[in-house]
C-alpha cells in the first residue's frame, strides 16, 4: 500500500512510495498532525544518487518490525534535500550543534512535537555495527526518552534558537585585506595529488577558483601550481569518467583514484567554471579536451524535461556501487583483443584491479603517444563506451533545478567564448531563451507549488540574475539587465533578513522551520549572498543607481565581519569582495555593429573581474577601461587594449 510519497513529485520521494513507513511529506499538515498526536518526529533527509541512503532505505525503512515501530512512536517525514535545501542547511546545522557529529547523507533527525530537532545521526545500521548504534534501539531509546522528558525537551526551542543566532555573530571589522586568507588555505593542499589533503577527497572547486583569481591578480606561481595540480590529477584519475565525461562526487581515498560514484550536476558545473579560467590563461590542450568532453556529456546525458538539465546520477546500478562504470581485466581482454596492450599504454589497468578485484580507468603519468596511438586509443575508448551502453545505466534523478539550471547556463557560455565555438554559443543562446520564458511570470526551484508551499529559494533568484547579467555583458541584451534589476529588487525583498543584514535561504514571510534559514557559507555551489554582492556590483556599475551601491555597502561590511570566524566556508566572498573592490570596468563606446568577434576575445579576458558596459551612439567605436577612479584614454583597436591590460591591469 503506497504511502503519502505517491503524491509527490520529488524522484527521490517516489523511491519511497511504497515503503511500509507511513512517510509523510514536509508540510504545515505534517508538522499539525504531530503536534495533535504529541508524537515526535522522525525526520529523513537524503537525495536520489546518495549510496547510504539506499542502504539504510534497504536495511529499515523496508522491513515491517522497523516500520511497525516508527509508525506507532514517530510521526515519519522524509525529505529530499535538493528540494528543500533550506531545511537541509537548517538540519545539518543541528546535529553538529546537539552532538558534536558532522553531518551528511542520510541525515536522521529527530525533532519535537513543533518541529524543533533534539537529538539525530546520519546512517544507522540496522543492528549495531562498528561502534555504530542499531537503528531500532535507536527508535526505542528516543521515544523512551521524549515521552519521560516531553516538557524539558520541547522547552529547549528559545536555546537552539540562541545557538542559531550566535552562529552569525559578527566581529567589529568593516573591511580588511583579503589574500591573507588564500595564503592561509595553501597550508592545508596536497602538494603531491592537489585539492586538500586526506580522504574521502572532495574537489571543493569553488576554493580553487578563487585561488586562481588571486593567481590572476598578483602572479603567484604557487596558486596557479595549486590549481594546475588540482584539474591534471581529477583529470586523468578515477574520479573522472574517461569514456564520457564527468566527475563524480569525491573519492575515498587520497589520490582521486575509487570514487563514490554519483555524479552530480553541482560538482560538473564548478569543473567546468575552473576549466574555464585555468584554460583561458595556459591553453592548455588536455585540459581543452576534458572540458569539451564533459560539456557534451552534461548536454548529451543530464537532459530532462523540455531540454532542461535533472539533478543527478545514482552511484549504484543492479544494486551494485559503481557497476556501470568499472571493468574486469578478462572483459577489457575480450572486448579490445590484442589492442589491449596499446590501451594499456594510456591506463593503468590490472589482472587485481584498483576496485574490489574490478579496473577504474586511470590514466598513467607522463605518457608519450603518437598520433597514430591517440587515434587507434580514442577507437578503443568509443568501443568500450558503446560496450558500456549495453549495460543498465544508474537511476537518474530528473529533477529540474532552476539554480544549476541558470548557473550551467552561465558557464557554457562563457566556455563558447573560450573555446571561440559558435555552436556552442547559439546552442546556449537558445537555451537562455527558453529559460527566460519558462520564468517569466514566477520563479521557482523545482517545481511550481502553490502560495502556501515553499518552492522558490535565494539562489535561484540569484543565480537567473547572474545568467540575465551575463547575458547583457556578453550579448549586449538590453531586457535581461531590465529584467536582471527587477528580479534583484524583488529577492531583496523577498529574502533580506534586516535583523542579520544577510539574506536568508528562504522567504521571510513563508519561513516553516523553527529559525529563519540564515546559511552563508557556500556548499555545493558559491552561496547567493556572495553572488548577489557580486550582481549588485555590475548594476551600480552599468546603471550608476545608488539603490545598488547601498545594497553593496551593507552586504560588503556583513560579509567582512563574518569572514574572519568562517574564512574556508566564505572563499567565493573572498573573490567578490575583491572584485567590487578593485571594480573593473570595460565601456565599449560608438558603434559596435559588425564588432562581435573583436568584441568577445576582449570580453573574455574580462568577464572573471569586471563589468563589461554599453553605451552604443553614432560616434565611431572606442572603449575605455576603469580601475576604481582611474581610467585609460580612448583605446580603439585590440592591440591598444591589450597593451592597456597588461601595463595596468596586471
Amino acid at each position: 500500500m503506497p504511502n503519502q510519497l505517491k503524491n509527490e513529485n520529488s524522484p527521490y520521494l517516489k523511491q519511497h512510495e511504497n515503503n511500509p513507513v507511513n512517510w509523510l511529506p514536509w508540510s504545515k499538515k505534517s508538522l499539525e498532525k504531530a503536534k495533535n498526536l504529541t508524537k515526535p518526529i522522525f525526520l529523513s533527509v537524503g537525495y536520489a544518487s546518495c549510496h547510504w541512503c539506499h542502504v539504510m532505505a534497504h536495511e529499515s525503512f523496508e522491513n515491517l518490525d522497523t516500520a511497525k515501530i516508527m509508525n506507532e512512536k514517530f510521526i515519519n517525514i522524509k525529505v529530499d534535500r535538493e528540494e528543500r535545501p533550506d531545511l537541509d542547511s537548517v538540519f545539518q546545522k543541528s546535529l553538529t550543534i546537539l552532538t558534536g557529529a558532522q553531518g551528511g547523507w542520510p541525515l536522521s533527525m529527530f525533532l519535537d512535537e513543533n518541529g524543533v530537532p533534539f537529538t539525530g545521526g546520519t546512517y544507522f545500521p540496522p543492528t549495531e555495527s562498528h561502534g555504530r548504534p542499531g537503528f531500532k534501539q535507536v527508535l526505542e531509546n528516543v521515544s523512551q526518552v521524549y515521552s519521560e522528558n516531553r516538557e524539558k525537551i520541547i522547552s529547549q526551542k528559545s536555546q537552539m534558537k540562541l545557538v542559531f543566532k550566535e552562529l552569525n555573530k559578527k566581529t567589529a571589522v568593516l573591511k580588511q585585506d583579503l589574500e591573507p586568507f588564500v595564503e592561509r588555505i595553501m597550508d592545508y593542499l596536497d602538494n603531491e595529488n592537489g585539492g586538500f589533503k586526506g580522504a574521502p577527497k572532495f574537489p571543493q572547486f569553488y576554493i580553487f577558483d578563487t585561488i586562481f583569481y588571486f593567481y590572476n591578480k598578483n602572479k603567484n606561481n604557487k596558486f596557479f601550481n595549486a590549481v594546475e595540480k588540482l584539474l591534471l590529477n581529477i583529470s586523468s584519475k578515477g574520479i573522472y569518467d574517461h569514456l564520457e565525461g564527468g566527475i563524480a562526487r569525491y573519492t575515498v581515498d587520497d589520490k582521486w583514484v575509487v570514487p563514490h560514484f554519483e555524479k552530480m550536476l553541482y560538482d560538473n558545473i564548478l569543473y567546468v567554471n575552473l576549466l574555464n579560467q585555468f584554460i583561458l590563461k595556459s591553453n592548455n590542450n588536455y585540459l581543452i579536451s576534458k572540458l569539451i568532453q564533459t560539456i557534451n556529456f552534461i548536454n548529451n546525458e543530464f537532459v530532462s524535461k523540455d531540454n532542461f538539465l535533472g539533478s543527478a546520477y545514482d552511484a549504484d546500478s543492479e544494486g551494485t556501487e559503481g557497476k556501470y562504470y568499472i571493468w574486469k581485466f578478462d572483459e577489457l581482454k575480450n572486448i579490445l583483443n590484442d589492442d589491449l596492450e596499446l590501451f594499456k599504454k594510456k591506463y593503468l589497468i590490472s589482472q587485481n584491479g584498483n576496485f574490489e578485484g574490478s579496473n577504474i580507468l586511470v590514466q598513467k603519468q607522463e605518457i608519450t603517444l603518437s598520433l597514430d596511438e591517440n587515434i587507434k586509443i580514442n577507437e578503443l575508448e568509443n568501443k568500450l563506451l558503446t560496450e558500456r551502453k549495453k549495460r543498465t545505466k544508474p537511476f537518474f534523478d530528473d529533477k529540474i533545478q532552476t539554480d544549476l539550471n541558470c548557473y550551467w547556463l552561465y558557464s557554457t557560455l562563457i566556455s563558447s567564448i573560450i573555446l571561440d565555438d559558435e555552436n556552442l554559443y547559439q546552442k546556449t543562446n537558445n537555451k537562455i531563451n527558453k529559460l527566460k520564458e519558462k520564468l517569466k511570470s514566477k520563479i521557482y526551484h523545482c517545481y511550481d507549488k502553490n502560495e502556501n508551499g515553499v518552492s522558490v529559494f535565494l539562489e535561484d533568484y540569484v543565480y537567473f540574475c547572474l545568467l540575465l547579467i551575463t547575458d547583457y555583458e556578453i550579448n549586449n541584451n538590453k531586457s535581461s539587465f531590465e529584467n536582471c534589476k527587477s528580479l534583484m529588487n524583488e529577492a531583496w525583498n523577498l529574502f533580506f533578513n534586516a535583523e542579520n543584514n544577510f539574506l536568508q535561504k528562504n522567504k521571510l514571510k513563508s519561513n516553516d522551520l523553527f529559525v529563519n534559514p540564515i546559511d552563508i557559507s557556500d556548499s555545493n555551489i558559491p552561496n547567493g549572498n556572495s553572488f548577489y554582492l557580486l550582481i549588485c556590483n555590475k548594476l551600480f556599475n552599468i546603471s550608476r543607481d545608488n539603490n545598488w551601491s547601498e545594497k553593496k555597502d551593507i552586504l560588503s561590511k556583513s560579509f567582512h565581519a563574518s569572514i574572519n570566524s568562517n574564512f574556508s566556508q566564505m572563499f567565493s566572498y573572498l573573490k567578490v569582495l575583491d572584485i567590487c573592490e578593485q571594480n573593473i570596468t570595460l565601456t565599449f563606446h560608438g558603434k559596435l555593429n559588425g564588432l562581435d568577434k573583436f568584441k568577445k576575445n576582449i570580453i573574455k579576458n574580462f568577464l572573471d573581474k569586471a563589468t563589461i558596459i554599453y553605451k552604443e551612439s553614432n560616434d565611431q567605436f572606442f572603449s575605455i577601461i576603469c580601475k576604481n577612479q582611474t581610467c585609460s584614454e580612448k583605446l580603439t583597436n585590440f592591440d591598444d587594449i591589450n597593451k592597456y591590460i597588461k601595463e595596468s591591469l596586471t
